[in-house]
């Protein structure tokens, strides 16, 4: 029978798909469930994201408009599996950490563990930064019309914007993570993250100034500092592995290569 190495044994395949289909359920009724508890909410939610516009309009005339008779409904539908996914993600992720992890070594479940431990926070963190910060972004880039313009908003749009700057910054606060990770794995060096640095900080720079009003230069300042201090963490964690692997093959010159090698971020 075809078989499939695990690490806790051998598993035949049929048992492997069982597997595969009993975690996948768990996920799907998590998700359902989330799904229904984000529907109830969905009115909640787009409350507070329709807060930034209630306060734009008490200087112009500004408000949320639906361009279709289903728009209402769908929009409902769309924020509820938004917040049905971010619900039910601890479920869903542990169901497939679990059926991914028995066929990992015991090395890379440490990886594994370790980069995930780092990166679930760290996008939440993100996340949460990203919704803090776009009721601002809202005001200065509707400050571009001028005060005799109304602005009108296409509700469906306004919050995938709205989405998609929160999952942007969460991104945002994880390419650290990635970083360090490209440079466990040998594509980037320390040094390369180093000379970069000028273009890092212009980025970071320009983010900061776009979710900020031009004239709050503090506001400006503690957006930019918790991205600085990520990418300058990422860095120093880089050179000490670089510097780390330049003594261990330094060391390892004259010894028998099969019996001392050890793959990137090991210690």
């Amino acid at each position: 029978m075809t078989t499939i190495t695990a690490a806790r044994g051998t598993m035949p395949l049929a048992g492997h798909v069982s597997e595969a289909r009993r975690r996948a359920t768990r996920a799907a009724v998590s998700l359902l469930v989330a799904l229904v508890l984000g529907f109830v909410l969905s009115d909640q939610i787009l409350d507070v994201l329709r807060t930034p516009v209630e306060e734009l309009a008490q200087t112009r005339q500004a408000s949320l408009n639906y361009t279709t008779i289903t728009g209402a409904f769908d929009l409902q539908m769309r924020i509820a599996l938004f917040a049905g996914v971010i619900l039910s993600s601890p479920v869903w992720l542990g169901e497939l950490f679990a059926y991914l992890t028995p066929g990992f070594t015991v090395r890379e479940k440490e990886y594994v563990i370790g980069f995930t431990a780092a990166a679930i926070p760290l996008f939440a963190a993100g996340c949460a930064f990203g919704f803090l910060i776009f009721p601002r972004m809202v005001t200065v880039l509707a400050g571009f019309s001028s005060d005799k313009d109304s602005t009108i908003l296409d509700a469906s749009y306004y919050v995938d914007f709205v989405m998609k700057i929160v999952l942007a910054t969460g991104i945002a606060f994880v390419l650290p993570v990635l970083l360090v990770m490209l440079n466990c794995l040998g594509v980037l060096s320390a040094r390369r993250l180093r000379s970069s640095w000028r273009i890092i900080v212009i980025v970071i720079a320009l983010f900061s100034a776009l979710v900020t009003p031009a004239a709050d230069v503090l506001s400006m300042f503690f957006v930019a500092l918790p991205m600085s201090a990520l990418f300058g963490t990422a860095v120093a964690i880089t050179t000490v592995h670089d510097r780390r692997m330049a003594r261990r093959a330094l060391t390892s010159t004259h010894a028998d290569p099969t019996t001392n090698w050890s793959p990137p971020c090991s210690d």
